[in-house]
């Protein structure tokens, strides 16, 4: 039960919040009304979302009276990012924007500023975003906040996440399935997320669809996901029980070792747009879909659009709000001194904390003759892998119930699949407090780790390739919170986002077309820009794949994509040799390459480089006379423009593919990719560029190449067409070799049809 004056302070700190938000979407002067409002007072553009708003306000009121009476650990998440006129209200309320702001006090000058930046050209923009401080989700394009949630209570025991959903985001697909990530949360080792549903009726123009249930219906929805629901109607006594009774059932579940834990979810219940305007122009606002945005958008013209504005915020009582210019001191008292909007792990990198990596070379792949050995990569990177979650509590593997087909199942070993509801018996390596987080929701598994990163841990998200591209949209969000992240002074770099893409493209031998899709490299590689956000991988063998990896998880405040098949594949380079070339993400291999080249075969991807070597083997056994160079590529940026933070000179570029030499390119994803990338070196005159072309079925791996056009006859075809033209002894022959090679493509299609399977000098062959 709430005291009076608790009563009182949550029904004044509600209003103040709320007056705000409303001030902040409409004001440019005359903040505390102070005087009638004239059309000089308002703003010239009007945006922002205010129907969100006083729910939001509703909640924060009372999460932070229940943080002062019970000192819980609480981190708000706000999932309609779009109502951050009411976080930013309470961000100011309770101090912490002054602390990083210090020009936003609470007086006169503070408090007008504070109004007038809102949506205001070198201000706060319309979205939650990481330049506030206690974001770790900003909500621009809504559906991750409950996953998000649940990372960051993920290896968090003492951490509860109070997480708000808007009635539009629970229609998503995203937090549709991101509901059951509760069976994910282990009791004993992990925090607990409150998801506080909002349903206020309405979206940007339609019935939000839960809002049309009645509670019977939604309550046995969310009792079948496993919550323990209580309903709040538009009542400050309701919502402060409701809070008090959620805490006790997660420190009742926290005390107990059920089976199935039954966490607590609240649902609230109000009119969109509460306390606003009721009606404007003979139409319903609140409790309308006119009051999800600026509900009265005619006020600079509109006499009586303006007196209902003057009126709506003199309805929250600014007189008692405010004493001299400041807000009233009163409003202090029931704030928590752990401010919400102020939670360490908000600021992740502050209590990140280095991974214990083991050292790299101990598992290093030997050999004695380059191009013989075959083994897979992943293998050899699991077993890596497996190391550093024995030695580390902070890093965790999500995978979309891929991690046993990409060979990365060595990790089982030491830890098992996490999952708390109750196993059955044939269920295999299931662990309540497993290291590895499978659900087959990309969505799910993106938001748990951004939350897992972002509160200061570390980990790996291991995917199909061509299934990776499902949150394309999501992962740009992501680097644009990191961007501002790197330009906002209190924000400490976090560990980085690590992709491992592997089942790839060119070796989906019974999946087919559908599995073939390279297309996630394309919308990273878009994303790259001089502050080097994004790094681009292509290892070609095992010790490759370690040095990356290695470096990949040291790194901080990027997304490093890292593009390894699972099968096996030949190995090329030694520990030492993989290490050199990582220096520059690119090298001239000399084992195969000839001083004064008539052309460089360049290639980047495991099955590229083997073709290549391939190719450079034909064209010495066909053609011993033309002079060959392969330049091999590790890391894809390092082609951009020079300005780049990590490319190459150009000094650097014209010595790898020389400055007139024709340069036949071989790339694991789409030519564009590679060609958007050394746009500006203006070399396309002599770059020819060969990669996935959208031709694939279920096929050979080696009739996938011919298909694609970058077999090593292909390749071979190419070089030699090319050479002629500067050494007349390729010239004299080349004519007859590349008619071997064009039949040899003939044949390899007949034999295929009948024997099903590449001949044995594909399969079996070696350099």
């Amino acid at each position: 039960m709430l005291t009076k004056d608790e009563l009182d302070w949550v029904d004044r700190h509600w209003k103040t919040s709320n007056y705000l938000a409303v001030a902040s979407i409409y004001l440019k002067d005359n903040f505390f009304l102070e005087r009638p409002l004239n059309s000089n007072d308002i703003k010239g553009v009007l945006l922002g979302h205010w129907g969100t708003c006083p729910g939001i306000n509703f909640i924060y009121t009372h999460l932070n009276l229940l943080a002062k009476k019970t000192k819980a650990n609480l981190l708000p998440i706000v999932g309609p990012g779009h109502g951050f006129p009411a976080i930013l209200a309470n961000t100011f309320i309770d101090g912490t924007l002054k602390k990083y702001y210090p020009e936003y006090k609470n007086d006169r000058q503070g408090i007008s500023k504070l109004i007038k930046s809102f949506c205001w050209p070198g201000g706060f923009p319309s979205h939650a975003n990481p330049a506030t401080p206690g974001i770790i989700h900003e909500g621009g394009e809504i559906g991750y906040a409950l996953a998000t949630a649940y990372g960051a209570a993920f290896d968090n025991p003492n951490l509860i996440v109070p997480v708000i959903i808007g009635d539009g985001e629970a229609e998503t697909g995203p937090t549709a399935a991101a509901w059951h990530s509760n069976k994910f949360l282990n009791p004993k080792t992990d925090g607990a997320v409150l998801p506080i549903l909002h349903l206020n009726g309405y979206k940007i123009s339609s019935p939000a669809i839960l809002g049309t249930m009645n509670d019977v219906e939604l309550n046995s929805l969310f009792r079948g996901y496993g919550y323990d629901v209580k309903f709040v109607h538009e009542s400050h006594e309701e919502m402060h029980n409701a809070l008090v009774w959620a805490i006790k059932k997660i420190k009742q579940v926290k005390s107990e070792n059920s089976l199935k834990p039954e966490w607590p979810l609240i649902i609230l219940k109000t009119r969109k747009g509460w306390t606003g305007p009721k009606e404007h122009n003979s139409n319903i606002i609140e409790g309308s879909w006119r009051s999800h945005q600026v509900p009265l958008r005619d006020v600079k013209e509109n006499t009586e659009s303006l007196k209902l504005l003057e009126n709506w915020l003199l309805s929250y009582e600014p007189k008692t709000l405010f004493e001299n210019g400041k807000l009233n001191k009163h409003i202090f008292k029931h704030l928590p001194k752990n401010r919400l909007t102020d939670n360490p792990n908000a600021n992740g990198g502050k209590l990140r904390k280095e991974l214990k990596l083991p050292n790299a070379k101990n598992y290093e792949v030997k050999f004695k003759n380059k191009g013989n050995l075959r083994i897979s990569s992943a293998v050899v990177l699991s077993n890596y892998l497996k190391e550093i979650i024995k030695n580390n509590k902070n890093f965790i593997i999500v995978s979309p119930d891929e991690l046993s087909s990409n060979r990365l199942d060595s990790v089982l070993e030491i830890t098992g699949r996490k999952y708390v509801w109750s196993k059955g018996s044939k269920d295999d390596k299931l662990d309540r407090n497993g290291k590895v987080y499978e659900i087959l929701s990309e969505h799910t598994l993106q938001g748990w780790l951004q939350g897992y990163l972002l509160t200061g841990r570390h980990g790996i998200f291991p995917c199909y390739e061509a299934f990776l591209p499902i949150i394309d949209s999501m992962v740009s969000q992501y680097l644009k919170f990191i961007k501002t992240s790197k330009e906002t002074k209190f924000r400490k770099p976090i560990s980085s986002l690590n992709y491992l893409l592997t089942s790839v493209a060119w070796r989906q031998d019974h999946n087919g077309f559908s599995h073939q899709n390279p297309g996630f490299i394309d919308v990273l590689a878009s994303k790259s820009s001089e502050e080097s956000l994004v790094r681009l991988y292509f290892p070609a063998d095992a010790n490759m794949l370690l040095t990356t990896a290695e470096h990949s998880l040291r790194s901080r405040d990027r997304i490093n994509v890292i593009v390894s098949d699972k099968q096996k594949i030949r190995q090329w380079l030694t520990y030492s040799e993989a290490k050199e070339q990582a220096k520059k993400g690119i090298s001239i291999w000399k084992f195969a390459s000839d001083e004064n080249p008539d052309v460089v075969l360049a290639c980047c991807g495991d099955y590229q480089t083997e073709e290549t070597l391939a190719a450079v083997k034909l064209l010495k056994e066909k053609v011993p006379e033309i002079n060959l160079r392969i330049v091999n590529i590790s890391e894809l940026n390092v082609l951009g423009q020079e300005n780049y933070q990590n490319s190459l000179s150009k000094s650097e570029f014209e010595n790898l593919f020389t400055k007139d030499k024709d340069v036949i390119f071989t790339f694991h994803g789409y030519p564009d990719t590679v060609k958007q990338i050394i746009y500006d070196r203006d070399v396309s005159r002599r770059f020819d560029i060969y990669g996935y072309i959208e031709s694939g079925t279920t096929t050979t791996p080696f009739d996938l190449l011919i298909r694609n056009h970058v077999s090593r006859y292909d390749i071979a075809i190419y070089a030699l067409q090319k050479a002629a033209r500067h050494n007349s002894r390729v010239a004299a022959k080349f004519g007859h070799a590349i008619k071997d090679f064009e039949n040899r493509i003939t044949e390899h299609r007949k034999y295929i049809l009948k024997e099903g399977k590449d001949p044995e000098e594909i399969r079996n062959w070696t350099w």
